[in-house]
């Protein structure tokens, strides 16, 4: 019953809104009109307010966020996209526009031409001269109700908090909740920074193909469509590398690509199936080299952000300054669980995983049972930014072999809050080391693991061309806005994520 009244009630007010603007429509005014000239914004207009200085004349717009309507005055409160300021009506100065204030609402975007004064109750408003209906808004909004209590503590009453409801209609969420746009502002800036990095390196950004005929670079399952005019099946990417790699046996010295990548897996608070990835591909470096880059850039980044390579979130104090801590993946299993696993066989490390409580497939082979141990019983336990280094072969088929440890890769992970914030190796560029593992892949793959990508021998024939030594990283764009921006789920941090369909 109280879903029906809900809508009901919804129903009565949105009829209501139709009816009014019906009746605008009737005066003459136009609720839709083509244009205005703004000249200032409500944050501007308020620092830059001085009580000795002639009162300025200023043409503001935004939306109806409050309404006080009085006999020959009413106040409102609009916001735009840098914040809230009130505005002052009054009929003598407005006229039939006033009367036709009293069929506006909240929601509703207007436009206000007039001068700037401080109220007796000391709030810098615009005296309104012209008033003008920008968008008349037909469904009421969520509007929540602010207090302060007698501390000065500002309470919230009513919010529009229903996360999937927020996620679901983000155009509401960034109306009513002013915190989640500056995130948004947040995640433009950090890849601006991102970009600024890279560009001063001498790095070039580059396009790769989206749709590819193969895919590869990681492990994933892929989203697969059909090109109707060639009769093929295409694949949308799961990674940027084997294209990026190309690049550099092209001749390029650096090149970068924030991009899409699209994975068909679960979705979590950190996964979301289309996300944003950073890949750096630079020649004649190693992993080493990368960290010290990696550790560079995080940290310039959260500077230019926050002012500080100190970042908090859910409580924790994050220090993104350099040098971060380094431990090889086997030491940082040994410490957390006792058990050295280096040298176990299948069969062994299955054992071991059975011991710990971990979870795994029957035909998981060595590097997957390892990569599951470590995910449940070290990743989470890491919250300082921390580097985790010298994985084992069979988990990373495009690293170099590691030069002094025999069954290890050159290859490491950035974790920090308990999530791989990005991933790098010492690129492999052993034309027939890539083809044996290639192949071992393919073997597992026939095993049943849907993950391993296929063998890509176009990749192959570059290789054989030639690639220099070469550093490789990926940086997952929304993990870092997570921290960067205190956000505690991927979704916070994307405009619009995956959803499942609305009934």
């Amino acid at each position: 019953m109280e879903d029906f009244t809900e809508h009901q009630v919804l129903n009565e007010l949105m009829v209501r809104r139709r009816e009014e603007l019906a009746e605008l429509t009737r005066r003459g005014i136009n609720a839709y009109p083509y244009f205005f000239e703004r000249t200032a914004f409500s944050a501007d207009i308020i620092a830059e307010f001085r009580e000795d200085q002639p009162q300025s004349t200023v043409a503001v717009a935004g939306r109806i966020l409050s309404l006080r309507r009085m006999g020959k005055a009413s106040f409102c409160h609009i916001e735009d996209s840098r914040g809230r300021i009130q505005i002052y009506l009054k009929r003598d100065d407005l006229g039939e526009r006033y009367e036709a204030f009293k069929l506006m609402d909240i929601g509703d975007i207007i436009g206000v031409h007039g001068y700037v004064f401080r109220t007796k109750t000391g709030e810098v408003s615009v005296h309104a001269q012209q008033l003008e209906l920008l968008t008349k808004s037909l469904r009421p909004m969520p509007i929540p109700k602010e207090k302060t209590d007698e501390q000065g503590n500002k309470i919230v009453y009513d919010p529009f908090s229903d996360k999937e409801l927020r996620y679901r209609q983000r155009y509401v969420d960034l109306i009513v909740n002013p915190d989640v746009r500056r995130v948004f502002v947040k995640r433009a800036r950090i890849i601006s920074a991102i970009r600024a990095f890279l560009d001063g390196q001498g790095f070039l950004e580059v396009e790769t193909p989206i749709l590819q005929p193969q895919y590869g670079g990681a492990f994933a399952r892929p989203f697969v469509t059909h090109h109707n005019a060639l009769d093929i099946d295409l694949y949308l990417r799961i990674a940027d590398e084997l294209y990026l790699k190309r690049l550099i046996v092209g001749g390029f010295d650096g090149v970068y690509e924030i991009s899409k990548d699209f994975r068909n897996e679960g979705m979590d608070k950190s996964h979301n199936p289309e996300f944003t990835m950073l890949e750096v591909y630079v020649a004649y470096r190693d992993y080493i080299w990368m960290m010290e880059m990696v550790e560079e850039m995080i940290a310039g980044v959260a500077r230019a952000l926050n002012g500080s390579a100190v970042v908090g979130i859910g409580g924790q104090k994050i220090d993104f300054t350099p040098p971060w801590r380094r431990i090889s993946m086997f030491d940082a299993i040994k410490e957390q669980t006792g058990l050295s696993l280096r040298g176990m066989d299948v069969a062994e490390l299955r054992g071991a995983a059975t011991g710990l409580h971990v979870d795994v497939a029957p035909t998981d082979g060595g590097g997957k049972i390892i990569d599951e141990i470590f995910s449940e019983k070290v990743e989470h336990l890491l919250i300082q930014p921390t580097f985790i280094t010298d994985y084992p072969v069979e988990m990373s088929p495009l690293a170099k072999r590691h030069r002094s440890e025999a069954g290890l890769v050159e290859r490491f992970e950035a974790i920090c809050n308990g999530h791989e914030l990005c991933n790098a190796f010492s690129e492999l560029n052993d034309p027939l080391d890539q083809r044996s593992r290639f192949e071992e892949q393919m073997q597992a793959r026939a095993r049943g693991e849907e993950e391993i990508q296929p063998l890509d021998e176009d990749f192959l024939r570059a290789l054989e061309y030639g690639m220099p030594p070469t550093a490789g990283l990926g940086i997952g764009i929304d993990r870092l806005t997570m921290l960067l921006a205190g956000q505690e789920s991927i979704r916070d941090v994307i405009f619009f994520p995956q959803m499942k369909p609305e009934r």
